[in-house]
């Protein structure tokens, strides 16, 4: 069990958790409408879980648990009971890059899903109405669908606007919405039918992204948005088939933050330092410890 420092005062809700393992990189967080929350850590590769109100994090599924090796995006599916995770081959060791399935109440391994291709990354997961999980390839352009019940991957959307996907969310059961985090960009994917991409278009932005990464659904076309600037956004849309983004923060001031998740009235930015891991001029340096903190959701 990791123990951790929470900002709070008796009777208030927990605003500020402190995790104080050592390395740990969280890289993304996701939660469950009773307010638990769930880290994946980078830098351990495994997946950690704060039961709700709570100020301590147990270690939930290990190191290796069916194959899992480095995570990146997590992402809880309440409805299918099930926890999405997305597991790369960073290191050139272990299983290949893949999205794994675990059972959302236990943890236990339900199903694991290669990514075609030379040198994927499997960044961040979606999920639709209809249960079909999105996942984002970061370094193939490219965004794959599973459908409930199929057995492998297969390409929702590819196109050189996707060039750095990262974040996903829908804004609509026809509408899912893609950031770069490369180009700085966001994107609508229009859905058919067979759930794959019609067109895909780069919005126009109220004001200049810096490195987008986790992102949200917090409504219908409102979404949660982290910048690895330190920052969290509310992210609308306006104007002529919805083409305009309107970006406006609510959170900043921390260090490189790669994940959002909102639960219980309560949105939720993720400290990851991942310069310390990935930037050489940082590698060797301690990054101290890592923190998540917590603003009320705007309505």
């Amino acid at each position: 069990m990791l123990v951790l420092a929470a900002g709070m005062c008796a009777g208030q809700a927990v605003t500020e958790i402190t995790l104080p393992a050592t390395r740990i990189f969280p890289e993304s967080v996701t939660s469950t409408a009773d307010g638990t929350l769930i880290v994946g850590s980078l830098g351990h590769g495994n997946v950690l879980r704060i039961a709700p109100g709570k100020t301590t994090a147990d270690e939930w599924i290990k190191p290796g648990a069916g194959g899992l090796n480095n995570v990146l995006g997590v992402y809880a599916d309440e409805k299918g009971k099930t926890l999405w995770v997305c597991s790369n081959n960073l290191e050139n060791k272990g299983e290949a890059t893949a999205v794994m399935a675990f059972d959302l109440k236990s943890g236990a391994p339900k199903g694991t899903y290669k990514l075609p291709g030379e040198g994927p990354l499997c960044n961040d997961i979606a999920v639709g109405p209809d249960g079909t999980a999105y996942i984002a390839d970061t370094r193939l352009a490219t965004v794959l669908m599973l459908k409930p019940g199929a057995k492998a991957l297969d390409v929702a959307a590819k196109d050189p606007l996707l060039a750095g996907a990262d974040g996903l969310a829908f804004g609509d059961k026809t509408t899912l919405y893609v950031n770069s985090v490369s180009a700085n960009k966001l994107l609508r994917v229009d859905l058919g039918p067979d759930g794959k991409s019609k067109k895909v278009t780069e919005l126009k932005l109220s004001r200049p992204l810096d490195r987008p990464d986790g992102m949200r659904a917090i409504g219908t076309h409102r979404l949660l948005l982290a910048e690895n600037s330190g920052k969290m956004d509310i992210v609308t849309f306006e104007g002529p088939d919805k083409g305009n983004a309107v970006i406006k923060t609510i959170k900043e001031g921390l260090e490189s933050t790669p994940g959002v998740t909102a639960t219980r009235g309560m949105a939720w930015l993720i400290e990851g330092k991942l310069n310390y891991r990935n930037d050489a001029a940082f590698k060797d340096k301690d990054p101290g410890t890592f923190k998540m903190v917590a603003v009320p959701l705007p309505k």
